[in-house]
């Protein structure tokens, strides 16, 4: 047994106390390192996204077909999926049509610059309320009053960086993806009740490709999901693009009254995210 003090205790005492420090130091090292990188993701996201949202705000007209899956959980617990396809055309700052096709609706919205009307072409009825303002005014206003959701249109406001990153805690540039055979960054973000994700164009046109909303909130984490298909600035608009002629025999109806023009069927559905 060695006295204490002695210079082999003190030499190993002192190896102890020099390691310790050494794996503290590495320690708040990492944590320096991992901070600038991690603001650095934050940054590059944002800064991606704020590219995207201003191209789509300068474009002036926009045609495009899309692909929707919503999920849904049962009482059961059981995850379920549906699916819709659609269209939309939109010319700023006042017009818009747009249409969703899918397993239990079939709805088009049309929006002239002085009317907006809500056309359920399954049950032959439609709505209309006066809608003068731009077409971002008009959608708050469609959320607000009427509680008529539409995720994707978050997209194609005039200031879409505003309104998605409003309440996000975090940012970050996932990578490169790959949708429909084009390459795109890859960013995530993250609120206190969502994660969303989106992939952007890499290029001159930095549009969105795809667009996922995770409810957090709702058991199971179901998911909202937006896949642009075809994207044009070109089109060519025929004169009654935005113009709605009411069918033959089309009841007319408060808004209220649209029974179903959910892309969810009605039934035993636990939550959905939108």
């Amino acid at each position: 047994m060695r006295e204490r003090g002695s210079p082999k205790m003190t030499e190993s005492r002192a190896k102890r106390g020099v390691s310790r420090w050494i794996a503290a130091a590495g320690f708040a090292a990492a944590i320096l390192i991992a901070a600038p990188s991690a603001q650095a993701q934050d940054n590059a996201a944002r800064k991606i996204l704020k590219t995207m949202s201003d191209y789509v705000a300068a474009q002036k007209v926009i045609s495009l077909t899309y692909d929707s899956n919503i999920e849904v959980l049962t009482v059961e617990l059981q995850k379920l999926q549906f699916t819709s396809s659609g269209q939309l055309t939109l010319s700023r700052p006042d017009r818009l049509r747009a249409s969703r096709s899918g397993g239990y609706a079939d709805v088009e919205f049309v929006m002239d610059g002085k009317t907006f009307t809500v056309h359920d072409r399954a049950n032959g009825a439609f709505a209309q309320s006066a809608a003068a303002g731009t077409v971002d005014q008009v959608i708050a206003r469609l959320r607000d009053e009427y509680f008529v959701e539409a995720p994707g249109a978050d997209l194609l406001l005039s200031n879409s960086y505003a309104t998605l990153t409003e309440n996000v805690i975090q940012a970050t540039h996932i990578g490169h993806g790959v949708i429909d055979g084009v390459e795109c960054d890859h960013l995530a973000f993250r609120t206190e009740d969502t994660d969303w994700q989106i992939w952007i164009e890499i290029g001159q046109r930095p549009i969105p490709r795809k667009y996922v909303i995770t409810s957090k909130a709702v058991t199971g984490a179901p998911q909202y999901t937006l896949r642009i298909k075809e994207w044009k600035t070109d089109a060519a608009i025929a004169a009654n693009t935005f113009t709605f002629t009411p069918p033959a025999n089309a009841k007319k109806l408060d808004f209220k009254a649209l029974a179903q023009i959910d892309e969810v069927p009605a039934g035993t559905i636990m939550g959905a995210t939108k």
